[in-house]
């Protein structure tokens, strides 16, 4: 029954177009519950990607996500960081579920119906805007599983967004000897020195890539691993510079339709540099025996409470709350890529 409350989802409707729409209000089939959202983080990486068109429409969303199905053409409801109470549940569902803070990988929507299999339950003590980033906590933990920094290792991230920053601070307290932050905005330098960055670098002091490795060389003597999560496919061939002989490259970037022209030369050729591509949806094959998706969730939601508690890290990373109706607004500044916001957050109206 509805509750006489406008509901309201965020789509991508055509490149640089965003429009709030209303939707119905959903009732839980009998193996479903309904979750009124309280608020939900803007992946600004992937999402970009959505806004500025640069999406292979043929794209399959994401086969492992039952609310991101289908393809990536537009009109698109696309987000995966939804936090919120469950307000309804299905007389095939464990009444216990009711009332129950949950983390959902859904778009932005107001209310919607779901598996109770699909939500992730918010531990107790975590509120409800830190749980929005355990979407990039649980990368950041996937990455760095990946990466799988040696005790000693020299290595430098490229990208201090979100999940770049907190791969830093994954990084930093992993027994890495140095972690250098490569980022051209000031904000994000000074947070990945806080984050636990020995040194960081202002890419765009440098006259071209050739300044930019001898930078992050002067301060390591070369890199053991570099992991790019720029979302710049021009800072791959950077990334591959910068590392010593059988280095490692991890690319945890999403470039979508983008493409660079990618030289990769003798450094590459004859310094046996791997690159190799992460991404949270799977775990690497090599870790399944011991890895699973229930394993590395308990310890994403660790490490995000541990940095939460060292580093305050919803204050500092959490930089704009904007009501859902002003999303089109929000996407826009999101694109002029400003110094101030880093992790923009959808607030929703209170419903029962």
């Amino acid at each position: 029954m509805s509750d006489g409350a406008v509901h309201r989802a965020v789509e991508f409707t055509a490149p640089e177009r965003v429009e709030v729409v209303t939707v119905d209000d959903p009732a839980p089939a009998p193996d479903e519950v309904v979750v009124s959202a309280s608020v939900s983080a803007v992946s600004a990486g992937s999402e970009l990607l959505a806004y500025r068109g640069d999406l292979d429409p043929e794209t399959v969303a994401d086969e492992e996500l039952s609310s991101l199905d289908g393809d990536l053409s537009y009109p698109l409801r696309y987000g995966y960081a939804v936090v919120g109470r469950v307000t309804a549940v299905g007389e095939a569902v464990d009444p216990s579920w009711r009332d129950r803070t949950v983390f959902a990988f859904n778009p932005h929507e107001s209310r919607f119906a779901v598996s109770p299999d699909a939500l992730i339950p918010v531990p107790d003590g975590i509120d409800p805007e830190t749980a929005t980033l355990f979407a990039n906590a649980e990368t950041a933990v996937t990455l760095t599983l990946d990466a799988a920094p040696r005790l000693g290792e020299r290595v430098a991230v490229f990208g201090q967004g979100v999940v770049g920053l907190l791969t830093t601070a994954l990084l930093a307290r992993s027994g890495a000897e140095t972690v250098v932050a490569v980022e051209p905005k000031d904000r994000r330098r000074g947070l990945a020195a806080e984050f636990g960055a020995d040194a960081v670098v202002d890419p765009t002091r440098y006259d071209g890539r050739a300044g930019v490795v001898d930078a992050v060389r002067d301060r390591t003597g070369g890199v053991d691993l570099a992991v790019e999560v720029s979302g710049q496919p021009e800072t791959l061939e950077t990334a591959v510079e910068t590392t010593r002989f059988d280095g490692r490259v991890l690319v945890g970037s999403w470039y979508g339709t983008k493409r660079a022209d990618l030289g990769f030369g003798d450094h590459f050729h004859r310094g046996r540099v791997t690159v190799r591509s992460s991404q949270v949806t799977t775990i690497a094959p090599e870790l399944r025996g011991r890895w699973d998706r229930e394993r590395r969730r308990e310890t994403a939601w660790r490490q995000l409470r541990r940095l939460h508690g060292e580093l305050g890290v919803t204050e500092r990373l959490v930089t704009d709350r904007v009501p859902v109706d002003r999303a089109p607004s929000a996407y826009r500044r999101l694109a002029d890529e400003g110094e101030a916001t880093l992790q923009l957050l959808f607030t929703y109206p209170c419903t029962n």
